[in-house]
């Protein structure tokens, strides 16, 4: 049995990949592999970092169905498709979906009775236009990662409390790039709309501590109604969005709107990258694995990889990523591009062979509590002031 197979096996990946009455799945297991090598300079387990939010909610495999519940795979009449029915919003617009003025009972099997009947590049397209997360499996094989310069460098600097790191991201693969760039010694203040909370501390309270603790936490409308934020994303170091950029734009937020501060790094995370026809398409982890073909082998199709693995993948990705540009400088926009790292990782070969050895539940992570540090309006005006002359 290889390394990657018996991590795979220990670490609760396989636990979560496999249909649900079958025998897990170790096809993927070699990710583990490029996921170490990104994971190595931030001291952190990077199969726990996959694994740890199913240890926490003590899920397990569904095979077709996520780790979480809100996303299928299913088969359609040329091939297989995705789709996420995790709001309300989208569950609203199934009807619109289905061209069906039927009361929407069963969405699940409604839609896996129409996808039957058509070709799966004609039903996301529906959906996507409808604002749906949805792709056809493997149909995304844009690059991970593009940076672009956009203001001056800066001599290369280490990570210590003196980098400031503004997080505006929310759930996972952001808050999880924040918080591994904390662990170095970055300050980092997480912003939350006071009407838009973070999804995810309606969800498991130690899963966000884990992704959020020891950030310090700043309550703030973001948008153009907001100068302190403004100033904020002028003096910060990095910057972390993973909304679709019209947001940002709209607010008068984006990096081209910022003023300049040689050597920031802005991270923008989306689903598909910042091209015109991808850049507002919206993903979630899951949907965003099967675009980019990061999947489990089936008895009969694919099967979902782990817990949304597009998710800590590209947290992982992008922070490892803001070491690189900071080592050379910064000045840049890093655009990270969820089903983009799922490409890349779905490229790495598949092992080859199973394993029958035992397969233990995902461990849940030690999470460290921190204090609750809010900062106001006027302590952030203060951080300014002190920063003002480092730009």
């Amino acid at each position: 049995m290889t390394e990657s197979a018996k991590r795979w096996a220990e670490s609760g990946l396989a636990h979560l990949t496999g249909e649900p009455d079958g025998p897990p799945d170790f096809s993927r297991s070699r990710i583990l592999e490029h996921a170490d090598q990104a994971a190595a300079p931030f001291g952190v387990d990077a199969a726990l970092l996959l694994a740890g939010r199913a240890g926490l909610t003590g899920t397990s495999r569904g095979g077709r169905t996520s780790v979480g519940g809100s996303t299928r795979l299913i088969r359609c009449r040329d091939n297989w498709c995705v789709f996420t029915l995790a709001r309300p919003s989208d569950l609203d617009v199934i009807g619109a979906l289905l061209e069906t003025g039927e009361p929407i009972d069963d969405p699940w099997r409604m839609l896996a009775d129409a996808a039957a009947e058509h070709e799966a590049a004609e039903l996301v397209e529906r959906g996507r236009l409808l604002g749906m997360p949805c792709a056809v499996l493997d149909s995304h094989a844009g690059k991970p990662i593009v940076a672009q310069r956009l203001w001056s460098t800066r001599a290369a600097r280490p990570i210590d409390s003196g980098l400031l790191v503004v997080d505006l991201s929310a759930m996972w693969a952001g808050p999880l790039c924040g918080q591994l760039l904390r662990g170095l010694g970055a300050t980092v203040i997480k912003v939350e709309s006071p009407d838009r909370p973070d999804g995810a501390r309606y969800g498991n309270a130690d899963f966000f501590e884990w992704m959020n603790g020891g950030k310090l936490q700043f309550s703030a409308p973001v948008s153009s109604e907001s100068p302190v934020l403004a100033a904020l994303l002028d003096v910060a170091d990095v910057v972390i969005e993973a909304s679709r950029p019209r947001a940002l734009e709209q607010a008068g937020l984006a990096a081209v709107t910022r003023a300049p501060r040689s050597g920031r790094v802005w991270v923008r995370i989306t689903g598909y990258g910042a091209g015109h026809n991808v850049r507002d398409r919206v993903a979630f982890g899951d949907d965003a694995a099967v675009a980019g073909g990061l999947v489990g082998a089936g008895t009969h199709g694919p099967i979902f990889c782990g817990d949304a693995v597009a998710d800590p993948l590209t947290g992982l990705e992008a922070a490892h990523a803001v070491l690189e540009s900071l080592g050379r400088g910064g000045g840049e926009v890093l655009d990270v591009a969820m089903a983009g790292v799922a490409a890349r990782y779905a490229a790495i070969p598949l092992a080859t062979a199973g394993s029958d050895t035992a397969v233990s539940a995902p461990p849940v992570p030690a999470i460290v509590r921190h204090p609750v540090e809010k900062v106001d309006a006027h302590r952030v005006r203060q951080l300014i002031d002190e920063r003002t002359g480092l730009c």
